[in-house]
């Protein structure tokens, strides 16, 4: 028999405060983040343009050259133009430069990014610690309830975004959606989610919670970066085929697409995370089933939340199925991937608030 230990009101309090402190320095980052694109480059708008009409005058005026500075044997230096990276779309049809990844282009740019990754990094570290002191309160894992399965995933989610930036990853784009997302997730947490901290039913009490949840929680995380990669793929491919058939795009749009990456870009991040974790989401249901095998008695009993995580997996096999077909490549492929991503959420939030489930008993 395990005994349910009493509930520590000192660490539950602190975890709160912790919360609410991280939500207060998101807030701070997005502040950040808004300066950066707000006083970043904005001349950048040739760099694409140039590169599928093939004007090289252009191109070299929107996109100054980079130099490297090579010694010679007889002890001068030679400087040589780096090249561009230019990235090829899957289909083939177009050669583009990335952008710069986010506003980049000036100091003061720079300087607001740069601030905006660092309390970034400082409110994720007050999330965790929020995270930690909620399992130390009661002595589990602290994803027993919405609440705290939503602040361990934008904890989570961040942690990968931080961990993408120090492998040098161009992923500073993802910094104003990831950060504005965060907040609405902790702000739905905080209110209409939040659960006091207490102990759970005997049923969750199973090392199968440590495993079964964590590896959904990391999934989620990483599937939501593919999602967001995957929707600004679709706006930035939609630029690049109307600067291809000679349209003239919005002076908005021509300030906010031309600092991401390629389409093409995009679109390889998108599907790399997104196949290299699919093979955790099938882990996390065939642990979910052996679980159920031990708390009921059945390994799959068509429970609402079962099937909703098998229509997520299906989805997102879709996805992978469709990337290796020549005709659904492309725009095609990346609507099937954010319907998979919804599924993902209404597994989370919709099965849980609107559907009778033998998961319910965790709470809201």
């Amino acid at each position: 028999m395990i005994l349910a230990a009493a509930t520590n009101e000192g660490l539950a309090q602190m975890s709160n405060y912790l919360v609410y402190s991280s939500m207060a320095v998101y807030t701070l980052a997005f502040l950040a983040h808004i300066a950066e694109w707000v006083f970043g480059s904005r001349s950048k708008v040739g760099r694409t343009a140039a590169a599928l009409t093939g004007d090289a005058k252009t191109a070299a005026a929107a996109a100054p050259a980079v130099t490297v500075q090579v010694k010679k044997a007889g002890g001068g230096t030679a400087v040589l133009d780096r090249p561009k990276v230019v990235t090829r779309s899957a289909a083939g049809a177009r050669d583009v430069p990335d952008g710069p990844g986010a506003a980049g282009g000036t100091v003061k740019g720079d300087l607001y990014g740069r601030m905006a990754i660092s309390l970034t990094a400082l409110a994720a570290l007050l999330e965790a610690g929020g995270v930690l002191t909620r399992a130390m309160s009661v002595e589990r894992a602290p994803w027993g309830n919405m609440y705290e399965f939503s602040i361990t995933l934008s904890t989570v989610v961040v942690v990968a975004y931080l961990i993408f930036l120090i492998a040098r990853k161009n992923v500073r784009w993802i910094g104003l959606p990831l950060v504005t997302t965060v907040l609405l997730v902790l702000g739905l947490a905080t209110t209409v989610l939040y659960t006091e901290s207490e102990q759970l039913v005997p049923a969750l009490h199973s090392y199968w919670l440590w495993i079964h949840v964590s590896t959904a929680i990391v999934c989620g995380s990483v599937f939501y970066l593919g999602a967001v990669a995957t929707l600004l793929y679709l706006f930035r491919d939609s630029y690049e085929n109307k600067l291809a058939n000679g349209g003239d795009p919005s002076a908005f749009a021509r300030s906010v697409l031309e600092r991401l990456p390629a389409a093409a870009t995009l679109d390889k991040f998108a599907y790399r995370v997104i196949a290299a974790f699919f093979p955790l989401w099938t882990f996390t249901i065939i642990a979910g089933a052996i679980w159920a095998g031990e708390a009921w008695g059945r390994y799959w009993g068509w429970d609402a939340k079962e099937v909703w995580s098998f229509i997520t997996w299906v989805a997102y096999a879709a996805y992978l199925h469709a990337r290796a077909t020549a005709g659904w490549k492309g725009r095609k492929a990346a609507y099937i991937a954010l319907v998979a991503f919804v599924t993902y959420l209404f597994n989370f939030y919709g099965v849980n608030i609107f559907v009778n489930s033998m998961h319910s008993y965790a709470g809201v």
